[in-house]
């Protein structure tokens, strides 16, 4: 199976630290494509800079997850708008967003971090890579509020109903959906799979995290992206590889890879 685009991970994860460069050299004669690693911290933003020097085929997106904003400051965010605005190998600005299933004690800050950088993303013209936990209600409206739709982008690792993905649809955002859509509860995601046009559907993993079945539980990795085609193929009633094609050029749409 060739072509595909991993449009999520985090190779600069400790997870990978015993393999790293091992593994993502064997992406390419595996059938991995493209890669998009995203950060999280000010340090992993740093990391992806970095892997982005090393890999032809992996790009990366720079950004603070509402997790990790607590110690984060201007200068922060200074070097991830001047970062990805020179370098053409950073291709958005993520992940960014809410989560209230850790964090429900700092709305407000979360609120003001996304709304931030949902502004560097406009003024760079970048895409940006949404984060939403348990905060469906609140990533809407405050898209809305900042225009999101001026950037475009994708909501990453999909866990909410096809009439949250219907809003989000409705601003010009693609579906990303991963190795949750295979688990044997994922009533909603399967919804949501046949719900959602394939032509607006991004491939990803969000390695380490959230391996598919029947590797749930493990590691996760960019090879396992195979399954999760599989899955959607056969939610859809379609072939693999229309899959992987279609996925793969949303990507590079979505991210402005030529």
């Amino acid at each position: 199976m060739n072509g595909i685009f991993e449009s999520h991970a985090h190779y600069e994860d400790e997870a990978f630290d015993n393999d790293r460069e091992a593994l993502i050299a064997s992406l390419p004669s595996n059938g991995i494509e493209y890669v998009v690693n995203v950060g999280s911290t000010a340090r992993t933003c740093r990391l992806t800079v970095e892997l982005t020097k090393k890999y032809g085929f992996l790009y990366g997106a720079l950004g603070i997850h509402p997790s990790e904003i607590k110690d984060i400051g201007d200068a922060d965010m200074d070097w991830i708008e001047s970062e990805t605005d020179a370098n053409p190998k950073i291709v958005a600005v993520g992940e960014i967003g809410l989560d209230y299933h850790w964090d429900k004690d700092n709305k407000a800050r979360q609120k003001e971090f996304f709304a931030r950088q949902i502004d560097i993303a406009r003024r760079v013209s970048k895409p940006i890579i949404v984060h939403s936990r348990e905060a469906a209600l609140d990533t809407w409206e405050l898209m809305k509020s900042e225009r999101a739709e001026d950037c475009g982008g994708v909501v990453h690792c999909f866990s909410y109903g096809k009439e949250e993905a219907a809003k989000y649809l409705d601003m010009g955002f693609y579906i990303g959906i991963g190795g949750a859509s295979t688990f044997k509860n994922a009533v909603r995601p399967r919804e949501v799979i046949t719900y959602v046009p394939l032509e607006r559907i991004l491939l990803e993993t969000d390695c380490p995290y959230l391996a598919p079945v029947p590797y749930r539980g493990k590691r996760n990795s960019s090879l396992n992206l195979p399954l999760i085609a599989e899955n959607i193929a056969a939610v859809k009633g379609i072939d693999v590889k229309t899959v992987c094609e279609v996925t793969k050029e949303n990507a590079k749409r979505m991210y402005g890879i030529v």
